[in-house]
């Protein structure tokens, strides 16, 4: 009976150590030391330089891999997964950790993708630019949350093909649920208000006005407009976040 107990009590506490194990991984993963399609170190390593037996790093990766933020490597070794499309992926709950990795989304984006939008405006072709209308159409239709968010995705990604830059549409999958991620957080919890929901929709316009116009100053001068508001919403959120704490304390 005693041999039981005892040999409960060390698998307690294993349990433990390995979800703080994991709570570590994910934080390395968060903070940006570990990127999406990255091979984790050994269980040796791990272990090693985190100061735990092998076997709570082999129950933290076993964990990490049931949530789908890992997976197993043929061959041998893990490494980060970067798919999915909704906030329920890997990328998509550390934008839930950290707040932060989504502004920090929204300053890439407006480097990147002013960048698409002139080059859309130079090389899309008449099915291209018809593509982008439909969608900016549809968005318009678009009443669900959700839906609005998967439209404008939609909407940018069909931007980036009609940039015609194989570099940029590949740097578009990577992060692409990323991206799903804070435009679904945009809608639910960032442009509440119709006016908000209008303006972005809007600025849109303005946008696909430009491309279609083949005018790639307008479009990004249109496009940098759009992810600067974006970024202003951020900082105006964070301000409010913040005023809100201190008056609680």
């Amino acid at each position: 009976m005693e041999e039981k107990v005892a040999s409960e009590t060390a698998k307690g506490k294993t349990g433990l150590l390995s979800d703080r194990v994991a709570a570590r991984i994910m934080a390395m993963i968060a903070d940006g030391h570990l990127s999406p399609g990255e091979r984790l170190p050994g269980e040796r390593q791990l272990a090693e330089k985190m100061g735990v037996s092998r076997v709570s790093v082999r129950a933290a990766l076993q964990s990490l891999k049931a949530q789908g933020f890992l997976e197993a490597v043929q061959g041998g070794g893990t490494r980060i997964l970067a798919a999915a499309g909704d906030m329920t992926s890997p990328l998509g709950e550390l934008a839930k950790v950290q707040e932060q990795n989504l502004h920090d989304l929204a300053e890439i984006r407006a480097l990147l993708e002013v960048w698409a939008a002139r080059r859309a405006a130079e090389r899309a072709s008449d099915e291209q630019i018809k593509e982008l209308g439909a969608a900016l159409e549809k968005q318009k239709g678009t009443a669900a949350a959700k839906d609005k968010a998967s439209q404008e995705f939609n909407f940018h990604y069909l931007l980036g093909k009609a940039s015609g830059s194989a570099v940029y549409m590949h740097i578009m999958d990577v992060i692409r649920d990323i991206i799903a991620s804070s435009l679904q957080f945009h809608q639910y919890d960032l442009f509440q208000e119709p006016s908000e929901d209008g303006l972005a929709l809007s600025q849109h316009k303005d946008v696909f006005a430009a491309i279609q116009s083949r005018d790639p100053q307008a479009a990004k001068e249109a496009m940098h407009s759009h992810l600067s508001w974006v970024l202003d919403s951020y900082e105006n959120e964070r301000e409010r976040l913040n005023s809100a704490t201190a008056t609680d304390e």
